[in-house]
Formats: structure tokens, C-alpha cells, sequence
């Protein structure tokens, strides 16, 4: 009898564990508590791990283009120009011009400042030495368009092409030259032109400094003669032409 009741009791498979509480400490037990933390704890830490994850991407990007990090900024400066106002071959007699033309220096504009250029000019009959002949080859050289290699380097001219040049009138000091358009009435670096390239000629009286006045309406009748230098103000900001000179 004992027998047939040990027999008919079922006999428990291997591996069946339903039955058996669970323990603490057992991996289930642990997943289930790592389960219960709060949802915004959750996506708090996810966040965080997207953020890191990302930081070191970046950081092997950097080093990977050979870029070193740095803490302080770093000024690299202006960026540099692409104009630098000098001609190729400057300070050569190749300047523009035929046969039996004078090589002379002649300022023109050129970014916030006006720089020279070597030409060739033609200057009218008479003596060299008198002022009105090579003032009015001069201006005639600075109302001339740059040619392709000085328009290349950034050069260009604001002298206006009907502008006239004469000699002293009736009550002027000897050596002053009257222009056709009122001084206040030309650009800024028109007139720095003219009085930079007249000043290293005899267009300029012995110190070097120019007699300029505008348009004379008859014997003591016109705009007031100033004298002009040109100075390293006047080369690099041309609009203190406008205040420049003084009374001759």
C-alpha cells in the first residue's frame, strides 16, 4: 500500500523552481529592484550619459584634425589684406610712358591712404624749372586712370578729369598755383594727391611745401591761398586734407 501511494505521488521535473521563494540577493530580486527606481531619476541619468557620450565624440573629432584645445582665446589678429598697394618691380624705371618723358613719382589712393608710383610724364614746352608747366604735367598725370597693374595692387585716383591748374594771380605769392574747383569743393584724396605729388617736384617751393588756393576772380578777389606739406599725417589719412594747410 505504502508503495502504490509512493508511486502515485508526482514526481517534481528538474529545474522547477515555481515553487521555491525568492531570496534576496538573487539576480531576479536585484532586477526587480533596479526596476522600481523613479522615471525622472531615469531620464535624468540617460541624459547625462547622451551628453558624455557625445563630449568624447567631439574630443576624438578634435584630436583627429590635429587641433589642441585650449583654455584662453587666442586673437590671430586682422585677417590679412589682399591689396598691398605695391606694384611688381616697384622702384624700377619701367614706369608708364614713351621715350624722352620724365620719371616721376605720383601719389595715388589706394585703401585709406595715398601711395606713390613711378610714371613716365610728358611735361609741357617751356623750362622744366618753372612750377606751372610741371604742375599742370603732374595733374595731368593724376587724372590718367591706373593702368591694370596698379588697379591690380588696389590703386585708383579721385583727381577729377576737368580740373584745371594756373599760376599765381594779381596779390599772390610767387610760386602759388590756383586750382579751377574751390579747395573745400575737392575730395579729401584728390587734394592729398595733388599736394604729395607737386611737393617732390619743382611744382613746390624750397621747403618742399605747396602754395594752393582755388579759382581767382580778380586782383585780390579769391579763395585763400593755404600751404600744404606732405607729411605722414596727410599720406595715411587723407581726410585731414580737409583741415590741413595753412594760411599763406
Amino acid at each position: 500500500m505504502k508503495r502504490a501511494q509512493f508511486l502515485a505521488a508526482p514526481r517534481r521535473k528538474q529545474g522547477d523552481r515555481t515553487d521555491r521563494p525568492r531570496r534576496p540577493g538573487t539576480s531576479r530580486h536585484r532586477q526587480d529592484r533596479r526596476l522600481r527606481l523613479p522615471a525622472s531619476l531615469l531620464r535624468r541619468l540617460r541624459a547625462a550619459s547622451g551628453a558624455f557620450v557625445g563630449l568624447a565624440v567631439l574630443g576624438g573629432l578634435a584630436a583627429g584634425c590635429g587641433i589642441r584645445s585650449t583654455s584662453v582665446p587666442v586673437d590671430a589678429g586682422a585677417a590679412p589684406s589682399r591689396v598691398g598697394c605695391v606694384l611688381p618691380g616697384d622702384g624700377e624705371t619701367a614706369g608708364r610712358g614713351g621715350k624722352g618723358n620724365l620719371p616721376v613719382r605720383v601719389y595715388l589712393a589706394c585703401g585709406k591712404r595715398v601711395s606713390p608710383v613711378e610714371r613716365h610724364v610728358a611735361l609741357p614746352d617751356g623750362d622744366d624749372s618753372e612750377k606751372l608747366p610741371v604742375a599742370r604735367g603732374l595733374l595731368n598725370a593724376l587724372q590718367a586712370e591706373p593702368d591694370s597693374e596698379e588697379e591690380s595692387a588696389g590703386f585708383r585716383t579721385a583727381v577729377p578729369r576737368d580740373l584745371k591748374v594756373e599760376g599765381p594771380a594779381e596779390g599772390d605769392p610767387p610760386g602759388a598755383l590756383r586750382l579751377s574747383s574751390p579747395l573745400k569743393d575737392l575730395p579729401s584724396f584728390a587734394l592729398a594727391q595733388i599736394v604729395c605729388t607737386y611737393a617732390d617736384t619743382a611744382a613746390s617751393g624750397s621747403d618742399r611745401s605747396v602754395i594752393l588756393g582755388g579759382p581767382a576772380r580778380g586782383a585780390g578777389d579769391g579763395e585763400q591761398l593755404r600751404r600744404y606739406e606732405c607729411g605722414p599725417a596727410l599720406r595715411t589719412s587723407p581726410e585731414a586734407a580737409e583741415t590741413a594747410g595753412t594760411p599763406a
